[in-house]
């Protein structure tokens, strides 16, 4: 079996950070914390657990994190033992070749996406009676036995096969295609930060980022409220042009954020002593896909007072950040982590369900989105083309199986 890993050893971790950018191909040395390994094929841990092997997987930036040694061994989620081993690739379609002799949900042949495999051990997958009160919610993200123990699966996207417990994949419909089976968990991921705080008719939508969850969340801010507003803020020009493909009424690309904001938003700027800047008005609704120092601290000056911000992505360093526009302008600031069960029409629905059907009925066009193909052999070019934006990357996979 065929993988790559990451393993937080914390000498080998802060090695690389601190040599990486003078020696960038460290993360692909001995000294580096992540490995591309050769390892014995896996048995089946227990009754109800799967063998899959891979077609194809999509490379996300939380993988490119922890690859490129991005990550401070100090933030909070690091002191869980489940995070100390972590196989990297979960936008993966792959084919059912092995089933426990409990299992019920699929069969050998079956094609199927990972779901809560990546996040680590869930109720379900540790098969704890009664589960948490989060994944009785159908919210295994954030369950609360994730580093309870008990058998946790092999591989991962980034190879050729993996181990799953059945409750941690999702079987892919029939009419989706495999390009459309790898983008059903970033299209959650964008559905849920969406849900999160859900933009109602008219009102003024920002979403920073136009990587591939960005640019869903453009697309999924659309179908949520078709008379929303929706600005985007890229950085390239081939996402300028996908996030007004996708819905964005405005994108705002190599100007000056706050005037721009103000000139959208109908917000007033001002400017301190200092040089600190501050808006009255601005957005309802902001979805911060990057998560740095920075658009953190522009996303709170830039949200109306009352108005929400959603952090989507996240840079997993300890940051400064100026949170006061929280107490002086009562903005909401919220998390929003992966996927899980969500509420459309009133009604529970599982995020994957519900984007596939936006694939099949063309709400949610996926064409164009797969910018780059490599086989695994080539997983060192793949990473340098995803890494670098001006390569015209949106979501770069890695050619596996059939």
């Amino acid at each position: 079996m065929q993988t790559i890993y990451f393993e937080l050893n914390i000498p080998k971790v802060l090695i690389t950070k601190a040599l990486r950018h003078a020696w960038p191909g460290i993360i692909w040395s001995p000294v580096s914390p992540s490995r591309f390994a050769t390892l014995p094929e896996p048995r089946l841990p227990g009754p109800r657990w799967i063998k899959v092997r891979n077609r194809q997987c999509g490379i996300c930036a939380t993988d490119l994190t922890l690859l490129l040694v991005k990550a401070d061994p100090r933030v909070s989620m690091a002191a869980l033992p489940s995070i100390s081993h972590s196989y990297l690739g979960h936008e993966v379609v792959s084919d059912v070749v092995e089933v426990g002799p409990d299992v019920t949900g699929f069969q050998v042949g079956d094609r199927v996406i990972m779901d809560t495999r990546s996040i680590g051990p869930t109720c379900l997958s540790q098969e704890i009676s009664p589960p948490c009160r989060h994944c009785s919610a159908g919210n295994y993200s954030i369950c609360e036995n994730q580093s309870a123990g008990g058998p946790a699966g092999t591989g991962g996207g980034w190879g050729d096969l993996y181990t799953a417990h059945e409750s941690e994949v999702f079987k892919v419909p029939d009419d989706l295609t495999d390009d459309q089976a790898v983008l059903v968990e970033p299209s959650s991921v964008a559905l849920r930060a969406v849900l999160r705080r859900r933009p109602g008719p008219g009102e003024h939508v920002l979403v920073i980022g136009c990587g591939i969850i960005g640019l869903l969340a453009v697309r999924i801010a659309r179908i949520a409220a078709p008379d929303a507003h929706i600005t985007a803020m890229a950085r390239y020009p081939h996402q300028v042009a996908s996030a007004r493909r996708l819905g964005a009424d405005e994108v705002i690309s190599g100007r000056d954020g706050y005037t721009e904001v103000a000139r959208l938003t109908g917000g007033k700027l001002y400017t301190g002593a200092l040089g600190n800047e501050m808006m009255l008005g601005g957005y309802d609704a902001i979805y911060d896909i990057v998560g740095t120092a920075q658009t953190v601290k522009d996303s709170l000056r830039w949200a109306r007072a009352g108005g929400t911000v959603v952090v989507v992505g996240i840079s997993p360093l300890l940051m400064k950040v100026d949170l006061s526009p929280v107490w002086h302008q009562e903005v909401n600031l919220i998390g929003s982590l992966g996927h899980g069960s969500e509420e459309w029409c009133g009604q529970p629905v599982h995020g994957f369900e519900l984007v596939s059907g936006w694939m099949r009925d063309g709400a949610l066009p996926t064409e164009g989105l797969i910018t780059h193909r490599f086989p695994l052999q080539e997983y060192k070019r793949a990473v340098a083309t995803a890494t670098d934006k001006r390569s015209g990357a949106i979501k770069v996979v890695f050619r596996i199986g059939k």
